[in-house]
């Protein structure tokens, strides 16, 4: 055993104990109720794949328009301050199925669930009850998560970024992030202008499929409810998340290597999906470019083109787009979601017909930005 693994073994044994003593304090004195968080899941012709976390304290409630920037910031310091419930036992429900799993530490879980037949369901989305196996009888011990299964005439499959891809986060200059991190929430933080028309156009594909887009980011797991809600608010289609674990694990003290992580569900999907091609987008500022090119040098015939915003000077990775295209895959730098949008038109991933809409929301994107920064700073005093 390495020194690092010893050290994690060590210090995951004192936390399972910590956490369970500061659990049994809790419930002693009548504090806390259990809680399942479901994270979107999604299956195969065979499976069904769900990832949650089972917890103990109320949620945070429903954010709205009216919130004020120090109710966001109580509400994303509840979000990092967490009360798990470790190495629990859930059980996951689907018909006649059942499929059991131990939570970790941190109290997230994993079910994989084998489906005796194809679900065949009227639409893509399936429910899958979820309970809290030692706390069956309780509140908040059951809950229903989602399942997405990509129908058999989807044309593609999409995997994105969502950190300066999907939403605004600016995550190369540390107070803009923060800003962007602890005062805002679902309604106040802002979209790539655009990509919302975009994404939906990308699920349509080049006629009336429901393409899958799978979202894969750095982003902890702490921030799962204020994305799914930004994606409602902002009507960006709704998809399985990859996020990651902030704390200690088996594999890690803080957290999984950014590239490792992304490349890691990026072949896991390939690999369930062996039939659909995909479409690749992220960012220039967390070396998208270059943990995509890896996953087209490993899959080239499997990747249909790969777009990286870049608003900044990208002169050092023309390489990375040669190498690419050495392989038969476009990869391009684009300014905006229009530019994407407009190759996207050119090689059939959508219709023609939605760049008009694209374009439009582009700029309802941009009002609408300009008068959200401006709420905040005359909230908060603070600046650009």
């Amino acid at each position: 055993m390495t020194l690092k693994r010893l050290l994690i073994a060590i210090l995951t044994r004192i936390e399972v104990v910590y956490d369970t003593l500061k659990w049994r304090l809790r419930r002693w004195f009548g504090l806390d109720h259990v809680r399942i968080v479901p994270y979107v899941g999604y299956g195969t012709q065979t499976a069904f794949y769900l990832k949650g976390r089972a917890l103990a304290g109320r949620s945070i409630a429903r954010v709205t328009e009216a919130d004020t920037v120090w109710k966001n910031v109580l509400n994303m310091i509840r979000r990092m301050h967490t009360f798990e419930l470790p190495r629990v036992r859930v059980r996951a429900r689907f018909r006649d199925l059942e499929q059991d799993a131990r939570a970790n530490v941190e109290g997230y879980f994993d079910i994989h669930l084998p489906l005796n037949a194809p679900p065949a369901g009227p639409t893509p989305w399936y429910e899958v009850e979820l309970e809290l196996v030692d706390y069956a009888s309780e509140m908040g011990a059951r809950v229903m998560g989602q399942v997405f299964v990509p129908p058999p005439d989807a044309q593609f499959a999409v995997i994105s970024d969502l950190d300066d891809t999907v939403i605004q986060t600016d995550v190369l200059h540390l107070i803009n992030m923060a800003r962007n991190t602890f005062l805002r929430n679902a309604y106040t933080r802002l979209p790539f202008k655009g990509v919302a028309a975009f994404y939906r156009a990308l699920q349509r594909g080049s006629g009336e499929q429901h393409n899958p887009i799978f979202y894969v980011s750095n982003s902890p797991w702490n921030l799962y409810d204020l994305l799914v809600d930004f994606f409602k608010v902002r009507r960006i289609p709704l998809g399985p998340l990859f996020l990651t674990d902030l704390g200690l694990t088996a594999d890690h003290l803080i957290r999984p290597d950014p590239m490792e992580h992304k490349l890691k569900h990026i072949e896991t999907l390939m690999a369930r999906y062996p039939t659909l091609p995909f479409i690749l987008i992220g960012d220039s500022g967390e070396h998208d470019a270059e943990i995509y090119l890896e996953a087209v040098r490993r899959s080239p015939a499997r990747v249909l083109a790969v777009y990286i915003r870049a608003a900044d000077d990208t002169s050092d990775l023309l390489p990375l787009v040669q190498q690419a295209s050495q392989l038969g895959v476009e990869m391009l730098m684009v300014p905006d979601t229009v530019t994407a949008a407009n190759h996207a038109a050119e090689r059939g991933f959508i219709q023609p017909g939605e760049l008009p809409l694209i374009r439009q929301e582009r700029e309802d994107d941009e009002q609408a930005g300009t008068t959200t920064l401006e709420k905040i700073e005359d909230a908060t005093g603070m600046g650009p």
